[in-house]
């Protein structure tokens, strides 16, 4: 190398430096010449590329990255095609809070509306969907601008930032001295609020003077890794926890403040309700499933959150796990008869969860062919161990899992989330696998949802991922024919009752993995055990029941 080329830097080795200053060590893509010095840079800097069949499956498993590992995930994608492929994903993340950074080319600057290749407004676009959206200008502010995307991504409640860099804007070098490179650790603040003191205070009075309290724990608890303040403050004050999306398993199946069918009873029977990082969307019934009566408290990253669809009583934007810590404390030293008084309540909620499940038995241990889904969950969720992480992709046969399947463990439960996007769980698995690979992975798939994305099975075959897989043949059929029926009778019929004799077992052979097909519900753990014996990417195909709906799910609220 020339001596004065050592003092010339380009904009895909300044991108790649500022990406590996903020921890990132692996990003996702489906390689485009617009962004290949990206590549070049990552390589130097260590930082592992891994190439995948769409872009898609590039920008869900940059989600799905940061929201195993808490940092931020990435993908890089070329222009046109390239970035309007991942809006998908990136939407997914926004609605989800889970802080990524796409990376999207675009054609050379001094060729701006000109109509060069692939040129698209990505910003436009992207701005929607983002916390932040933005061109980088200039070579020299490659750096500084990934690290001003990333400090988006964590304003507030966490989310995607997208960042488009012309070709030549990449490509070209610049002296080191001119580019700002900020430091690791040095150019973002920490965003860890503990809440308003006198909140705080006021919560903890509530929560000891309540004689029947319940507390939701939700995603935000994953995310601010608030795993041990949760579990902390419910232990204490004897409170019945709740949990949905990122936030189950932060109390493991068997504690006696677990609890998960009789969330409807205790919502409309507690006078005091804490809901802790999730908002009263669609989920929550946008909060009308909560008593009228009961003294209402919601805190979230997001200011914007809390009170959105349904007033509270009382409101606290900040950190879930310094709030839930401060709340503990600010308790610690009232008197306190609650939690001895709480003994009843607690009995009567067992009693209501002990109710459910007695009268879901029967589908629990179907025998019917073809088979239950209700059989097929509980097979999976005995099958998890404590170091199984479990991944739903899917419609129904999801919906059916989140009443049964209980992971073992914090941030061993993975979910579309609330944009209810299909075709998350291969990317999923493949960042799973990659940022824990001492984990095994377990994925249910409907089979609409696997067909969005499956072809990247290949591509866990190719990087030696091994995971459990399971598809619940059928599966979509339910959902199609639900809403056909319901809305225009059964004789309207027409989607969703052609989709074949599909061999995902075969497909997964012919790519290099294990598969096998089980239509008897006695052989669905023997395959289970199988397929993690094998060490190989798996599909075990599972043909359910086409007629077995899952209660309370979109289209049946669409179409009552």
């Amino acid at each position: 190398m020339p001596e004065d080329a050592q003092d010339l830097i380009s904009g895909g080795h300044l991108v790649a430096k500022a990406l590996k200053a903020e921890g990132v060590d692996v990003v996702y893509t489906l390689c485009g010449g617009h962004i290949i010095d990206i590549y070049d840079g990552c390589v130097d800097e260590g930082i592992d590329v891994i190439d995948v069949r769409h872009e898609q499956v590039a920008a869900h498993a940059a989600d799905g990255y940061a929201r195993i590992t808490g940092k931020p995930g990435c993908a890089v994608v070329t222009a046109g095609p390239g970035t309007t492929d991942a809006v998908t994903g990136v939407a997914n993340a926004f609605r989800a809070e889970s802080p990524m950074l796409l990376i999207g080319g675009q054609g050379a600057s001094t060729q701006h509306k000109m109509g060069s290749l692939q040129d698209l407004p990505h910003v436009d676009m992207m701005a929607p969907i983002t916390k932040f959206a933005a061109t980088v200008p200039d070579t020299a502010r490659a750096a500084d601008m990934v690290s001003m995307a990333f400090r988006e991504c964590y304003h507030g409640a966490p989310g995607p930032s997208f960042l488009e860099i012309p070709r030549d804007v990449l490509d070209a070098k610049v002296e080191r001295g001119k580019a700002r490179v900020p430091a690791a650790g040095r150019y973002r603040a920490s965003t860890r609020s503990p809440g308003d003191p006198d909140d705080v205070q006021k919560l903890a009075d509530l929560l000891v003077r309540a004689e029947r309290p319940a507390i939701l724990l939700g995603s935000q608890v994953w995310t601010t890794r608030a795993t041990d303040a949760a579990t902390s403050l419910v232990r204490a004050l004897n409170i019945p926890a709740y949990m949905n999306g990122a936030g189950r398993g932060t109390l493991p199946p068997g504690d006696p403040h677990h609890f998960q069918l009789s969330r409807r009873h205790a919502f409309s029977r507690a006078d005091v309700i804490v809901i802790v990082g999730t908002p009263f969307d669609f989920r929550m019934g946008y909060g009308k499933r909560l008593s009228p009566d009961a003294t209402v408290v919601q805190i979230d990253l997001d200011y914007r959150t809390v009170g959105k669809n349904r007033d509270v009583d009382l409101g606290i934007v900040g950190d879930a796990g310094l709030v839930l810590t401060a709340v503990a404390e600010a308790a610690s030293g009232q008197p306190s008869g609650g939690s001895v008084r709480r003994k009843e309540w607690l009995e009567e909620l067992r009693a209501v969860e002990r109710a459910a499940l007695e009268k879901r038995l029967p589908q629990l241990r179907s025998d019917a062919h073809p088979i239950h889904p209700y059989r097929l969950v509980s097979e999976i969720n005995d099958f998890l161990t404590e170091d199984s992480v479990y991944i739903g992709d899917g419609g129904d046969i999801v919906t059916f899992s989140g009443q049964v399947v209980q992971p073992k463990a914090p941030g061993h439960w993975m979910d579309p989330g609330p944009l209810g996007t299909l075709g998350v769980g291969v990317p999923f698995v493949m960042a799973a696998k990659q940022a824990r690979p001492e984990k095994e992975v377990v994925a249910l798939f409907g089979d609409g949802a696997f067909s969005l994305t499956g072809w990247d099975f290949e591509t866990l075959v190719r990087f030696d991922l091994p995971f459990v897989g399971i598809v619940g043949n059928n599966s979509s059929m339910n959902q199609i024919r639900y809403g056909q029926r319901a809305k225009y009778g059964d004789d309207r019929e027409r989607v969703g009752n052609t989709l074949g004799d599909v061999p995902y077992d075969q497909f997964a052979r012919m790519l290099g993995g294990h598969g096998e097909e089980v239509r008897d519900p006695a052989q669905i753990r023997p395959a289970l055990e199988r397929a993690r014996e094998s060490g190989k990417p798996s599909l075990i195909n599972v043909w359910v029941d086409p007629d077995a709906y899952a209660p309370g799910t979109m289209n049946q609220t669409m179409y009552k």
